[in-house]
């Protein structure tokens, strides 16, 4: 078995897109840094490439980017960062980064040292990780629970194809295969609320949390506590075998193991916690009447007031916590029957994925192709209901884009209010419509929340490419400066998509000896790139030196190719190229060149592009950097006094 540098697990609640889509981040993160890395997913098939213990034993570091439980003792004595999964997505680099450089990155032990093992999200907060376990626990049972409640919703809404009263034997509709698929779904749905309380409790105390959640959780279905009663059934039963791990821990594991968890965990945490459910259901039961009793009023007499305020938890953190919250409360209203709540929170999660495609398709040019790419991809992702899509487009400027996801998200849920549309599944997106009471229409008004945050999203992107001079083209990330590269307009994307994995692209490769030149006079950066050009005809890499310059002028003009350290690397694609090389000069004397640190340059690393290079570029300009990330190499760079010693160092 392979060994490893670092590993990783990714869950989120539904197991759908989140865990995915953070396992390719921090795969890409770790290969950008020149390490291996093996990510274990907990989707919602189960547990795809588990890590093995040897694996672990190997491993230097760990990184658990989930918000469900992925069973982190097995980690003990390991370096490892926990943060919840949409941190995984947005910022893998840091997280790559700190578990390999951060001397601050905490030793994960189990027993009481285990919670000194925080959240990035909890930093600040006198090292409590209380809030992360919360979270954690909590989504843990959303992403057990899910699966019951939409393979229950759906069979129950497929009942109703033969009428809404087929399943009463006293109706004229009745129809006995309606009644068994109604009778079926129902009670797979009524499992709701102690999977729920029971994958809260299993996330807190494992496996006896687990037993005393489920009995805790049938506890509060019975006496109809309902999803409220659920949650805090799940945290009490986990926090009641914590307490009582902690009583009986004077009995030694060696003698007392099988019967504190076969006999003492079980009876007394049922009891403990069974009869506080008992007695707390009353009034746990009343507030979830009186909330479910309110929500139901708004839907009448105030559906613009509601369906703003679904649409603003819905496209908040897009399958998060919050929007997890209208989704469990619409699944609880649809166990009731009222087909009508479920309509407007399934129409403010489907909008905002269908907005970042419309969005791509209004503005191209403001956008890379992978960007483009995953707008068009998220016109499948939203029309089967998974809003997770539309995250890395919210990350790109949260300010700005998250509030335009909620104003679609708003209109279309306040629009399938005012029209009393009724949905009676709690998934499935497009793929339910032979259920809905007015399809067409829903769909209508869907759309049309999708183009308007579309068109905001597009404007938005538009005015942040303008600002930074985005490409209309291929607009891959330039690695070097942070910028998006321009390619030729007759550029494909095919074209631009990278080479075969078993190229090197050696910066070494593009660089022979004729091409670097020592002691250039030049007294500004114009200058500079002109020697470039003139040389690059010179050495016969060019035909037109004019066409090179511009390039570059152009180049220039959309970011500063000035690094730091005395460094800057411009670069130019033109047909006029006639491969892809690399020209090292260094000047003698420094000239003025906006970077990073504000210091003058004196080296000069440039990339001769030509137009149809199938992305190889971007791959020479990944390794280089990589080298500029070294402060011996820029050291040994500086001091090289001969062709000879700059060819050899870099390659």
């Amino acid at each position: 078995m392979g060994k490893y540098k670092l590993i990783a697990a990714t869950g989120c609640a539904t197991g759908i897109a989140h865990t995915y889509m953070a396992q390719e981040a921090l795969e890409q993160a770790a290969k950008k840094a020149g390490v291996t890395i093996k990510v274990e997913t907990h989707g919602q098939t189960g547990v795809d490439d588990p890590l093995t213990q040897a694996e672990i034993d190997g491993a230097s570091g760990v990184i658990v980017a989930s918000d469900v439980d992925v069973d982190a003792d097995r980690f003990i004595g390991k370096k490892l960062i926990k943060v919840p999964v949409a941190q995984g997505i947005r910022e893998p680099d840091k997280l790559v980064d700190r578990i390999l450089n951060d001397a601050n990155v905490p030793v994960y032990k189990s027993g009481s040292v285990k919670e000194k093992v925080q959240s990035d999200s909890n930093k600040g907060k006198n090292g409590d990780s209380l809030w992360n376990t919360i979270y954690v626990s909590l989504m843990n049972g959303v992403s057990h629970m899910l699966p019951f409640v939409v393979a229950g919703g759906v069979l129950v809404a497929i009942s109703f194809f033969w009428g809404i009263n087929s399943a009463d034997p006293k109706s004229a509709e009745y129809n006995y295969f309606a009644y068994l698929l109604n009778t079926i779904g129902s009670s797979t749905m009524n499992l709701m609320v102690p999977v729920l309380c029971a994958f809260i409790a299993e996330a807190i105390s494992k496996r006896s949390g687990m037993i005393v959640g489920f009995a805790t959780g049938m506890i509060a279905f019975t006496n109809g506590t309902g999803f409220l009663g659920a949650i805090v059934g799940g945290y009490l039963a986990g926090y009641t075998i914590i307490l009582l791990q902690h009583i009986l821990k004077p009995l030694p594991d060696k003698l007392f193991r099988g019967l504190k968890a076969i006999f003492l965990y079980p009876v007394l945490g049922v009891l403990i916690s069974g009869m506080i459910m008992w007695f707390i259901s009353l009034p746990m039961k009343d507030l979830n009447v009186g909330m479910m009793n309110f929500l139901k009023g708004m839907e009448n007499g105030s559906p613009i007031l509601l369906g703003l305020i679904i649409g603003v938890m819905a496209a908040s953190d897009f399958g998060g916590p919050i929007n997890k919250a209208a989704y469990l409360t619409g699944t609880a209203l649809l166990a009731q029957g009222n087909f009508y709540f479920m309509a407007g929170v399934s129409a403010a999660c489907i909008a905002p994925p269908l907005a970042t495609g419309f969005a791509v398709l209004f503005n191209p040019k403001a956008y890379s192709s992978n960007e483009r790419s995953a707008g068009y991809v998220n016109f499948l992702l939203g029309s089967t209901h998974i809003t997770e899509g539309a995250i890395p487009f919210a990350a790109k400027n949260p300010l700005l884009n998250i509030p335009s996801f909620m104003i679609g998200s708003s209109i279309a849920a306040i629009l399938t209010y005012m029209t009393r549309i009724q949905v009676p599944a709690p998934h499935g997106g497009f793929i339910i419509l032979p259920l809905v009471n007015h399809p067409f229409l829903w769909v209508l008004w869907i759309v049309i929340g999708a183009l308007v945050s579309g068109a905001l999203l597009a404007a938005i992107a538009g005015r942040q490419a303008k600002k930074h001079a985005v490409a209309s083209d291929v607009g891959a990330i330039d690695v070097l400066t942070g910028e998006r590269t321009e390619a030729e307009p007759e550029q494909s994307v095919q074209e631009s998509a990278p080479t075969k994995e078993n190229e090197s692209f050696d910066p070494g490769e593009i660089l022979t000896i004729d091409n670097i030149q020592l002691n250039v006079s030049a007294t500004s950066r114009d200058e500079v790139l002109k020697y470039l050009a003139d040389f690059a005809v010179q050495n016969n890499l060019a035909d037109d030196a004019d066409k090179v310059l511009t390039k570059y002028l152009k180049r220039e003009q959309e970011g500063s190719t000035g690094m730091q350290d005395g460094i800057a690397i411009p670069h130019a694609q033109d047909a006029t190229i006639h491969s892809s090389k690399m020209l090292v000069i260094k000047l003698a004397q420094p000239v003025e060149w906006q970077t990073f640190d504000d210091k003058p340059v004196d080296t000069i690393i440039s990339f001769l592009i030509p137009a149809n290079d199938s992305g190889a570029h971007l791959k020479y300009l990944s390794n280089t950097a990589k080298l500029l990330m070294h402060s011996d190499f820029i050291q040994e760079l500086h001091q090289a006094k001969t062709k000879e010693e700059i060819l050899n160092l870099i390659k």
